[in-house]
């Protein structure tokens, strides 16, 4: 496919690193599964060790955790969190900011148990709930029983989400790059750029895209030959406390 090819060259000549240096890192995360039984196969299937974020109590949760643990994949739970769109609907097991202690809590505890094998946790949505800090400290607190990670995926400029997991000695980080706000090829390889640009100049990134058959075919057709260029593809876990995000605002507004 010409694009492809094109946008490809483009990123191939970004990321050669010389032989001595140390291979910028990537991280991403493929947020969303659970509903999707094909693509969320699709996703456990791509060649390089990704991170599946997986919504609890969504049909196919549990048989897609157990199936990309079985294949090697980190699993993280997608926690959904209130938005300040009206319009966006809150998944089974989503926290608001009108919930009381208990039953925020309650809610967080359920959810954690409800999909096998995860090792971290990042917000599904979230612009509103993220915003709120006594919220954030009530998710902390319940993340602090555990030895899970915590990711802010951002999606929203004034997350207190990361924060608070540091105040509380959460091992956490942020979303650096959203890969598919636009589900045009084109627009997901630019993204995919971005995100090597920023692993480059820093030494790590993180990444978030989602199972749509566009942003797969991307990471299908391009996951070996980066790696073979110079990029170091990782789970999540292992850039927990080392990302130095810088957020864009236009990549923080199309995410709820």
């Amino acid at each position: 496919m010409k694009f492809c090819f094109t946008l490809f060259i483009s990123i191939v000549s970004m990321v050669c690193v010389p032989a001595h240096a140390q291979k910028p890192r990537l991280a991403i995360i493929i947020d969303d599964i659970g509903y999707h039984l094909e693509n969320g196969y699709r996703s456990i299937q791509l060649p390089v060790p990704v991170t599946l974020a997986v919504i609890p109590h969504s049909p196919n949760a549990r048989e897609l955790a157990k199936a990309g643990h079985e294949a090697g994949k980190e699993i993280m739970l997608h926690l959904p969190m209130a938005s300040h769109d009206e319009n966006a609907p809150l998944d089974e097991g989503g926290l608001t900011p009108a919930m009381a202690e208990e039953e925020f809590k309650d809610i967080v505890r359920k959810g954690l148990s409800a999909v096998p094998h995860i090792r971290g946790v990042n917000n599904h949505m979230g612009s509103a709930l993220t915003e709120q800090p006594q919220a954030m400290q009530w998710l902390m607190d319940e993340l602090r029983e555990t030895s899970f990670f915590f990711i802010d995926s951002r999606t929203s400029p004034l997350s207190q989400a990361q924060t608070l997991a540091e105040q509380n000695q959460i091992p956490s980080a942020s979303r650096d790059v959203f890969l598919d706000n636009s589900r045009r090829h084109a627009d997901i390889l630019a993204q995919l750029e971005k995100a090597i640009n920023h692993a480059k100049r820093t030494g790590h990134a993180i990444a978030i895209g989602h199972p749509y058959p566009e942003t797969l075919e991307v990471l299908e057709r391009l996951g070996p030959p980066l790696r073979m260029v110079g990029i170091e593809f990782v789970h999540a876990s292992t850039l927990i406390n080392g990302t130095a995000s810088q957020n864009d605002p236009e990549q923080v507004a199309s995410h709820p």
